[in-house]
């Protein structure tokens, strides 16, 4: 078998962390580290009840303390060790971190403005988002590697970083990352392997998965 094919059928799993206080503060928490509000651990225990339906093999989560929390339910119901990472942390965002949707663009309107139009920011002076892939997408790459044929990893991350490093294994242009919509609070989003790289099978799902059925599987 060639390198090309090899692990054919492995799925990749992307799993946001639950509800925390900032989120529903609308503050933007980039790596603080914030822990889940008692909704939050509901959400987890409910998303990992149906995702350990997907018979996961590996589970490698952020280490920030809403990631490893959310892990830690579905690691509850199947038995998994979880490796924590800090590639995996949420974007780096400075100064924008604990500040509200309003009071960031308020004071740093222009730097918001153009993030939004897909230029490369550092926002708040933090992590460009081509950076937060750089060092996430290597994490999830090693982790799967190590996957059996037909394995499935699931990887509890961060919005931000969860977007940056799906666009990245799809070899999607970082202007474009934008186009990948936000995932909700204990969502999920699935790629699977394919004969030309990984593919997007999901995104921000909340319940399992149907097998396309069709002309174009």
């Amino acid at each position: 078998m060639n390198g090309h094919h090899r692990g054919r059928g492995r799925r990749v799993v992307f799993w946001r962390h639950g509800q925390t206080s900032w989120n529903v503060e609308g503050r933007f928490q980039g790596s603080t580290d914030i822990p889940l509000t008692s909704t939050g651990v509901a959400q987890a225990k409910r998303a990992a009840r149906l995702l350990a339906a997907l018979e996961p093999d590996a589970i490698v989560s952020s280490d920030l303390e809403r990631a490893a929390d959310t892990a830690a339910e579905l690691a509850a119901v199947t038995g998994l060790d979880i490796s924590y990472d800090e590639g995996l942390r949420e974007t780096y965002a400075g100064v924008w971190q604990g500040l509200t949707h309003e009071e960031i663009t308020q004071r740093f309107g222009e730097e918001y403005a153009a993030w939004k139009r897909g230029e490369p920011v550092r926002r708040g002076g933090g992590e460009l988002e081509t950076e937060v892939a750089e060092r996430a997408a290597p994490v999830v790459l090693a982790a799967a590697d190590k996957l059996p044929d037909g394995g499935v990893l699931v990887v509890v991350s961060h919005g931000g970083a969860i977007r940056t490093t799906i666009g990245r294994l799809l070899g999607l242009d970082p202007r474009s990352w934008e186009a990948l919509g936000g995932l909700s609070n204990t969502c999920w989003s699935v790629l699977g392997e394919g004969a030309r790289g990984w593919r997007l099978l999901e995104h921000n799902a909340g319940t399992l998965p149907e097998p396309v059925l069709g002309d174009d599987d």
